[in-house]
């Protein structure tokens, strides 16, 4: 980070697959903050009075001009080191602004009064949403997560203004370009460029914050906005399990598990970080997730071939160098990958099955965030709940049994979030189901479902009397 003229800062940004810091931004400034979060709350009321179906409308015009933005795509694959998974990101914003919408009509739908429990008096609801949400997003889909909390919010009638991470900053500026060209959502929606203390800057400014990211940040994140006296809705940290029942078909469930663990490299929150397997079944199953793992591809030198790409964040690299080598030096053996592989500049790392693996390891209890394939035996469905929730976390998990019923009755004691029955990391393509999250993986309402929505309201109740008033007389003492 450099201090400018006018004590303007700005940050250098570093290319996941070339490893140059190749990009320098201009930190958005606490002013600049204060002035934006002003103007937006000036703009809400207007769009607040909007029907949900106009709003929508709105989004679905900008939804229409992201997705012809070759300079967005560019960036955000830049930023990510990924083609297909930024594709994906950018396409997937039409197809979540009509969830939003459909999950929108529900909530505005007009209900009848209420009778309460006193005969003569009636009441309703109002919800007034927030008038400013501040968002605060990571940097492993910078642009996708973002939008889980962006669309409900800007849905429900809110302004927002969003603080990617500065690890990838590269698409900020074509996206507020995609908004400047929709004057009537850019007057509510702004995106901002910094690190830890513009989000800090942000927090104090608006009426709701939410946050993506680790533990120990997500901490800090809570305490400013108990500060401030603003509701936090924060997804921190996960270390996922999937149980392996010894019901399960070994080679069915290791071809799931490699996806799930190392799709997007392994830099995804619902990522399988540890893995349960019977007795019965572990060798082969450990077998199989080696084989398959020997036939991951790196997408190096060819961004559009192969499986996975570089490690986004290259302090992440360290972690996961720390966790292998932990594990090694208490007893664990590594059968496929280990080691960080350094391919034009960028930091990569091969699908790493490992096994004799124990509670004692770092790579069974601290999130590692990248390809690492843990496999630890157990004996008794009993030690595997033991093991699962033997954990900080609490964010999603996975279980693979013989039949939906066996899974399920064994899915109903893990501590988690999310669970996916005879699958694994289902948060990935499902978005309609409320959860809240377990332990230290976040705090706060659902980000799906008509939850998802209601978080960004004050709920107002409004209650009508409809027969004659009590008068002094009938309320004194006696």
């Amino acid at each position: 980070m450099n201090t400018g003229t006018a004590g303007t800062r700005t940050i250098d940004a570093r290319n996941p697959r070339t490893g140059e810091r190749d990009y320098s931004f201009e930190v958005t400034s606490k002013t600049e903050i204060e002035n934006t979060v002003k103007e937006l709350r000036s703009n809400q009321p207007k769009w607040a009075s909007l029907t949900v179906d106009e709003r929508a409308e709105i989004l679905k015009e900008w939804a229409n001009i992201v997705s012809k933005s070759s300079d967005l795509l560019e960036a955000l694959v830049t930023d990510t080191g990924r083609y297909f998974i930024a594709t994906a990101e950018i396409e997937n914003l039409a197809k979540s602004i009509e969830g939003w919408h459909m999950i929108g009509r529900q909530v505005f739908t007009e209900q009848e009064p209420i009778q309460s429990s006193i005969p003569s008096v009636i009441y309703s609801h109002q919800y007034k949403p927030f008038e400013v949400v501040g968002i605060v997003g990571p940097w492993n889909f910078p642009f996708l997560i973002s939008l889980i909390d962006l669309l409900p919010a800007l849905m429900a009638g809110s302004a927002a203004i969003t603080k990617p991470s500065e690890i990838t900053p590269r698409f900020i500026k074509p996206l507020q370009e995609t908004l400047e060209q929709v004057p009537e959502l850019h007057a509510v929606c702004r995106y901002i460029q910094g690190d830890g203390q513009t989000g800090q800057d942000l927090i104090n400014n608006v009426d709701a914050v939410c946050f993506t990211g680790s533990v120990k940040t997500g901490k800090l994140v809570y305490e400013s906005g108990a500060k401030n006296f603003i509701p936090v809705y924060a997804e921190l940290g996960g270390k996922d399990p999937v149980i392996v029942t010894e019901n399960a078909e070994p080679k069915e469930s290791a071809k799931i598990i490699l996806r799930a663990s190392v799709q997007a490299t392994g830099q995804a929150c619902q990522s399988i970080e540890r893995v349960y397997a019977h007795e019965s079944i572990a060798e082969e199953l450990i077998k199989e997730l080696a084989r398959l793992a020997d036939e991951v591809q790196l997408n190096y030198p060819n961004i559009r071939e192969g499986h996975i790409g570089p490690l986004i964040f290259d302090q992440q690299a360290v972690i996961i160098e720390s966790h292998i080598s932990d594990a090694i030096d208490k007893g664990a053996t590594v059968l496929t990958g280990g080691s960080i592989e350094n391919h034009g500049g960028g930091k990569w790392i091969r699908p790493t099955v490992i096994r004799d693996v124990d509670h004692s390891m770092k790579v069974m209890t601290d999130e590692t965030f990248g390809p690492v394939i843990p496999v630890m035996s157990y004996s008794d469905v009993s030690e595997a709940i033991h093991l699962a929730n033997d954990t900080r976390y609490g964010l999603s998990a996975a279980v693979l049994a013989g039949s939906t019923e066996e899974a399920t009755e064994i899915a109903q004691q893990i501590d988690a979030g999310a669970i996916t029955i005879q699958d694994c990391g289902a948060t990935t393509y499902v978005f309609d189901g409320e959860k809240n999250w377990f332990k230290y993986s976040g705090i706060g309402a659902s980000r799906m479902g008509e939850m998802g929505m209601l978080r960004f309201f004050r709920k107002k109740v409004l209650y009508t009397q409809t027969g004659e008033p009590h008068d002094i007389h009938a309320m004194g003492e006696r």
